[in-house]
This record gives structure tokens, C-alpha cells and sequence, in this order.
């Protein structure tokens, strides 16, 4: 089969993957499935797995490369071994991104990406940017009844991972309080139309990008902002006073320090994007009772209930679509930030 290959990490991400004939999977236990890739996202945490950042956590040894990335797979059930029952070759289907056990603490509780036993096809171990790849029973779930899988493919990460946070900052949302989703791109327009679906709260996107500015209009977006150096006081005015919630999805160039001063007394920053520092005086924290913590992508019921709101026509994905001969483009584009919401891979 034909796969895109990581060879080597590179900070300054001056490397290309290369488009390769590689031996398609095999299944090697009873509950494995082989999906037939029909589309993988293209994610910050792949430009993040290029440039080594993932390397300490993924590949502490130095083994792993060459590898095939990818972890945002919908596709088509290929083959499935003895044990598999609730999919069969040709199902439609969307990959939950973490193989999780099911049986241990963390899986009983619902928290599939706490999993103690689980793997993650696209970090550690051979992703969808290829024709075919496997994972387990348990991530599947079919695609409803005309959705193709190019449509959903991003959700599968990107779309949980807005949706998760989207999800906990509606509990602390009342009607008329205000949220303010920090950067507007392949996670932050699924955020936007998520808070719409399921809360009453008005929306501030913050993006420097004018076509992410302009889709946020189009989502709905209460009031949408650049970014500029008076940001926070722009923030502060429309709020009177701060946001009740700020969902960081950059978190990183500076920008994780712009964010928790949008937040006001008592309020909640919930940090998605990563890479930079958080630095808060301690007094700050006291003073203020701002609230900050980290949402880690999401469940799978969490993923169970975006796939609803899709099909419903409540969150949509706005993807470019790219193939993956032309893999190194869309990376390219995607550092650059030259189209608005997700890349999309096709083989």
C-alpha cells in the first residue's frame, strides 16, 4: 500500500515525509479491525510530532521512526478478526483516536484517553496516512446513513477535542455569560458551533487570520476580534470585566499569556493548544480565583454525541482537501496557515 513515512524530527520542520510502497497491516488480535482509509486530518500535533515534541512521550528509545503519522481516520471496515461483532467489512466508520482496554479503571469510568493499556494509532505506532491501517473494535462507530467519511474525518480529534471543552465550559456558561474561544481554526470553528448546540452563552472569537475571522461571522460568533496588542482591554470592555470562560486553542507563541488575563474573578481557562509556558503570579491566583487546567481530546461517548450533532447539521467540519501524493503541500499550507478550519488527506 501506498503510506507517507516520517524519518526523522526536525525542529524547524525542514523535512518531508515520503510517499512510499509499504506492507499493508495484517491483524494480529481478535479484536483488531483494518480500516480502509477513506480520510485522516491533518493536526498541530502532527507539525508538533515532526518538529520532536511528542518524541520524549512516543518514542523515549529512538525506535520508532520510520513511521506512518495520522490519527484523525474515518474510512471503511477492511477485515476484522475473530472476535470483532459489531462491525463488518464495508461499514462505514469513524475512529475513535485512542485504542483503549475497556477494562481498566479508567475505561469503566468513561475516560477512554485516561486508558492505563491503551495505543494510539498516529502517535507510536503506524497511522491513516496511508491506504490502510488497524486499530480495535472498540473505536469504531458507523457513520450515519449518507455521511462519507472525507466529511468527518478531523472529528475524530479535532472535533472531540473542541467538543470536550465545548462540553465542560457549558456547565460554568449561563445564558448572557461570556466564552471566549482563542483561535478560530480547525478545533475553534468546531468549538464555536458546539456552544451554539448546547448552551446560551455569547461567543468571542479571537483569531489574527482574516478568512478565520470571517468564518467565525459565519458560525455566529457574537463578536469576533484580531488579536491585537489591546486585546484583553477589548475583552475586559465587552465583558464588563472579563470572560466567564476562555478556551485557549493555540497555546503557544506568547499567546498562553494573553489568555488567563481575559478571564475575570472566579472565571475559567481551559488550555486545549500546547507548546509555550503558562507563567501566573501565584497573588494572581489568590486575588482573582481564576481557575486554569488542560482538556485532553475527548471520550468516546464524547465523540458518540459530536457524530449526533453532525448528523444533525449542528457541527459541520470546514476541511481543504488534499491527496496524499501531495501530503508535504498540506503540511506546508497548514504551518502557513493558508486555509481556514482542517486539511484533509485522501489516499
Amino acid at each position: 500500500m501506498k503510506a507517507a513515512m516520517l524519518y526523522e524530527y526536525d525542529p524547524a520542520m525542514n523535512v518531508q515525509l515520503k510517499l512510499e510502497e509499504v506492507k499493508e497491516p495484517t491483524i494480529t488480535e481478535p479484536d483488531e479491525v483494518i480500516v480502509r482509509v477513506g480520510a485522516a486530518g491533518l493536526c498541530r500535533t502532527d507539525l508538533h510530532i515532526i518538529e520532536g515534541i511528542w518524541k520524549p512521550t512516543m518514542d523515549p528509545d529512538g525506535h520508532l521512526l520510520p513511521y506512518i503519522m495520522g490519527h484523525e481516520n474515518a474510512g471503511w471496515v477492511e477485515e476484522v478478526g475473530p472476535s470483532v461483532k459489531s462491525v463488518k467489512p464495508g461499514d462505514a466508520v469513524i475512529c475513535h483516536p485512542f485504542r483503549s482496554c475497556g477494562v481498566c479503571l479508567n475505561c469503566r469510568h468513561g475516560e477512554d484517553m485516561h486508558c492505563e493499556n491503551g495505543s494510539f494509532p498516529g502517535l507510536g505506532m503506524n497511522g491513516g496516512f496511508a491506504e490502510y491501517f488497524v486499530t480495535s473494535e472498540r473505536s469504531l462507530i458507523k457513520l450515519k446513513k449518507g455521511i462519507m467519511p472525507i466529511e468527518v474525518a478531523p472529528l475524530a480529534d479535532a472535533g472531540i477535542t473542541a467538543y470536550r471543552a465545548a462540553k465542560r465550559a457549558s456547565k460554568l456558561l449561563r445564558p448572557g455569560s461570556y466564552c471566549v474561544l482563542f483561535g478560530i481554526g480547525g478545533l475553534g470553528h468546531i468549538a464555536l458551533q458546539s456552544l451554539h448546540a448546547i448552551s446560551g452563552c455569547r461567543i468571542i472569537a479571537i483569531d489574527k487570520e482574516p478568512a478565520a475571522q470571517q468564518l467565525a461571522k459565519e458560525l455566529g460568533a457574537d463578536f469576533v476580534l484580531s488579536g491585537g496588542p489591546d486585546v484583553i482591554e477589548e475583552v475586559k470592555e465587552i465583558t464588563s470585566g472579563g470572560a466567564h470562560v476562555v478556551i485557549d486553542f493555540v497555546g503557544e507563541l506568547g499567546l498562553e499569556n494573553v489568555c488567563w488575563k481575559m478571564v475575570r474573578k472566579g472565571g475559567q481557562l481551559f488550555v486545549v493548544g500546547y507548546g509555550g509556558t503558562i507563567e501566573v503570579p501565584t497573588i494572581q491566583l489568590v486575588i482573582e480565583e481564576i481557575n486554569i487546567g488542560g482538556s485532553l481530546v475527548g471520550n468516546f461517548t464524547e465523540l458518540v454525541e459530536l457524530m449526533e450533532l453532525n448528523a444533525d447539521g449542528k457541527v459541520k467540519m470546514h476541511y481543504s482537501e488534499y491527496n496524499l501524493a501531495n501530503i508535504n503541500t498540506a503540511i506546508d499550507d497548514f504551518k502557513n496557515r493558508r486555509f481556514p478550519g482542517r486539511g484533509v488527506i485522501v489516499p
